[in-house]
């Protein structure tokens, strides 16, 4: 089957209404939507449900997924500031205030990306490229290829892409299956081996091979990751939703530290 661009976003929507407990309407509304958080089998296996506080928004509305004692807080706030303002400072500091006068703080901002299939094409590499599978990912969970791998969750990496300079790895791409129809890319290039083009190249094909398998392949960053975002849209990848999230205080503090 070859997905087009509307069959990808569908199956985006259909994937972020199992995370939120919402249906995939709730996000083409126009208006604002809160729905109560629950534990889903079929939702992104990295998610840590119920949510206190996500706030999702694919450019229109926002839908907030919430534990039902924060309900009043979060109304207040996503209807009191434009959509996109609600997902930046100064605003935030408002949702980040409240809540942390009950132990949490605000702590994911993250920009979410889907391939355009009429950009998307294999990207020349001036390295071998060779396709890996989740066999030849044992001896790789290492600092250098973090953002490619994840050891916590060995069992979701499926599928990859390296680059191979004289037979060593120097650049990796490789997919987690997050859920039954998305797996999630990231990549990693050794320093010595950057602005060559190796990301974009990994990144385009890697897509290309997971849109072949019938999954649809997405790209996640920080906003602020300019390098990152700038290898999604080379890579022929579209902005296509944000989300923040609210965690306990101390999670955020564990992780500042």
């Amino acid at each position: 089957m070859r997905l087009t661009n509307g069959m990808i976003k569908q199956i985006a929507l259909q994937q972020s209404a199992i995370d939120a407990n919402c249906s995939v309407e709730d996000f083409i509304c126009g208006e604002n939507v809160v729905t109560v958080s629950k534990e889903n089998v079929l939702a992104r296996k990295y998610l840590e449900l119920p949510h206190v506080c996500n706030l999702i928004s694919y450019g229109d509305n926002i839908v907030a997924t919430i534990s039902e004692e924060y309900r009043d807080i979060v109304e207040k706030y996503i209807n009191k500031y434009p959509v996109e303002h609600c997902f930046e400072t100064p605003n935030m500091h408002i949702l980040n205030d409240a809540f942390q006068e009950l132990g949490f703080r605000v702590c994911f901002m993250a920009e979410y990306f889907l391939p355009d299939v009429q950009m998307l094409t294999v990207l020349p590499c001036d390295y071998e490229i060779r396709i890996l599978e989740s066999e030849d990912f044992k001896d790789l969970y290492l600092a250098e290829w973090s953002n490619s791998l994840c050891e916590k969750r060995k069992e979701l990496d499926i599928l990859g892409v390296g680059a191979y300079h004289a037979g060593k790895l120097i650049g990796l791409a490789a997919c987690s299956a997050d859920c039954e129809t998305m797996w999630q890319i990231g990549v990693d290039v050794l320093p010595k081996y950057r602005r060559k083009g190796i990301a974009s190249a990994l990144t385009s094909r890697l897509a290309i091979e997971i849109l072949e398998r019938d999954k649809v392949p997405f790209y996640c960053c920080a906003w602020s990751n300019l390098k990152s975002a700038r290898n999604a849209i080379k890579s022929g990848f579209r902005p296509a939703w944000v989300e923040m999230t609210v965690k306990p205080a101390a999670i955020v503090e564990e992780m500042n530290m």
